[in-house]
C-alpha cells in the first residue's frame, strides 16, 4: 500500500511551476501552433513596433529550428519613422522572412483613397489591409493588440472572426473556455488572431529585457526636434506639421508606441535603458495609446468604430 506524500506546511512553490512570463510565453506559442494547424495561409502583421517584434520573436521560438511558416505583412502609411522602417528591413533580411508591404500612397495615387485634411494616414490603413488580405487569400492574420491598450481591444477574443468585408461584430464573439480556439470561418471570412491579448505593456517590456530583444532606438530616451499639438509632442515630417504657431523644440523624449508620425506622440523621458523604461511604465497611470495616440482621442468609440470597418 502506498502512502500519500504531503508537502510540509510553508514550503515554497513547486520548482516546476511556470513563472508569469513563462506562462504568457507558453500561451502565445500555443496560439501560434494552433493557427499553423488550423489555417492554410496565415500572415503576421509586422510594423517594426515593439508588440509586433515580440510577436515575431515568439513565432520564431514556436517553430524553431524550422523557419516561421508565415509571411509578414506591413501596411505602410508612408509617414513611418525612418528608424522603424530600417529596423523592419534588417529583421526581415536577418531571418530570411517573406514580407508583403501594402502602401497607402498607392491607394491615394490611384484614387481609391483620399488624403485627409489633417495629414494623418493612420485611419487610411484599413482599405490597403483588407485589399492585401483578399488578394493574398490570407485566412488568419496575427496582430499585436493587447487587452490593456484600449477598451475595444479589451472586448475582443484571441480568435476574432471577421466577415467578408473584414468587419468585426462584437455579437459574433465566440467563447474561448479552457484556451480552446474556434477558427471555423466561411468562404471570404478570415480570423484575426492576437497572441499577446493577455499581456500588459509591462509584461512586454519585462519579456524584452529577459529575452534581450533588440528594439528600434526611438523606444529609448533621445534628443529629438518636436512640436506640441493636442497635448502631445509630435515629430515634424512630410505629413504637414508643424504649423506656423507650433514652434519646434529640441527635447529629451522617447516613444511608448510606434505608428503614423502624424498621430503618434513622444513622451518626455530620461529612460535610456530597458530597466529605466520598466520603472517608468510601472509608475504610469496612462495606457500607451491613451497617452500617445491622437487617433484614439477622436471619440470614446474611435477604435471600436474602426474595428467595425476592418481595422486592426
Amino acid at each position: 500500500m502506498t502512502t500519500a506524500t504531503h508537502r510540509p506546511t510553508g514550503t515554497h512553490e513547486s520548482p516546476y511551476a511556470l513563472s508569469h512570463l513563462d506562462a504568457l510565453e507558453a500561451e502565445s506559442v500555443h496560439i501560434f501552433r494552433e493557427v499553423a494547424g488550423e489555417f492554410e495561409r496565415p500572415v503576421i502583421l509586422f510594423s517594426g513596433g515593439k508588440d509586433s517584434i515580440v510577436m515575431l520573436h515568439l513565432a520564431l521560438k514556436a517553430f524553431h529550428p524550422a523557419p516561421v511558416p508565415f509571411a509578414l505583412l506591413h501596411v505602410d502609411t508612408g509617414h513611418n519613422f525612418p528608424e522603424v522602417i530600417a529596423y523592419r528591413d534588417r529583421v526581415v533580411a536577418e531571418h530570411s522572412l517573406r514580407l508583403h508591404v501594402a502602401h497607402v500612397q498607392d491607394f491615394i495615387d490611384d484614387g481609391r483613397l483620399r488624403e485627409r485634411p489633417d495629414g494623418t494616414r493612420n485611419p487610411l490603413q484599413t482599405v490597403p489591409l483588407l485589399d492585401a488580405i483578399e488578394s493574398n487569400r490570407f485566412d488568419a492574420v496575427f496582430g499585436g493588440g493587447r487587452r490593456d491598450e484600449e477598451k475595444a481591444r479589451a472586448k475582443e477574443r484571441v480568435f476574432s472572426l471577421r466577415d467578408e468585408f473584414g468587419a468585426w461584430d462584437p455579437r459574433r464573439q465566440r467563447p474561448e473556455l479552457w484556451s480552446l480556439y474556434n477558427g471555423r470561418h466561411a468562404a471570404g471570412e478570415h480570423v484575426r488572431v492576437f497572441p499577446l491579448s493577455n499581456w500588459t505593456e509591462l509584461d512586454v517590456w519585462q519579456y524584452i529585457e529577459r529575452e534581450k530583444i533588440e528594439l528600434p532606438e526611438i523606444y529609448y530616451a533621445h534628443q529629438r526636434d518636436v512640436f506640441a499639438r493636442d497635448g502631445m509632442w509630435l515629430t515634424a515630417g512630410e505629413w504637414g506639421g508643424p504649423k506656423d504657431h507650433e514652434p519646434v523644440q529640441r527635447r529629451l523624449v522617447r516613444y511608448r508606441t510606434v505608428g503614423d508620425m502624424s498621430c503618434t506622440g513622444a513622451v518626455d523621458s530620461h529612460a535610456a535603458t530597458i530597466a529605466d523604461v520598466i520603472a517608468e511604465i510601472a509608475a504610469s497611470r496612462l495606457t500607451e495609446r491613451g497617452a500617445t495616440r491622437a487617433d484614439d482621442k477622436l471619440s470614446e468609440a474611435a477604435m471600436e468604430d474602426r474595428k467595425r470597418e476592418g481595422y486592426f
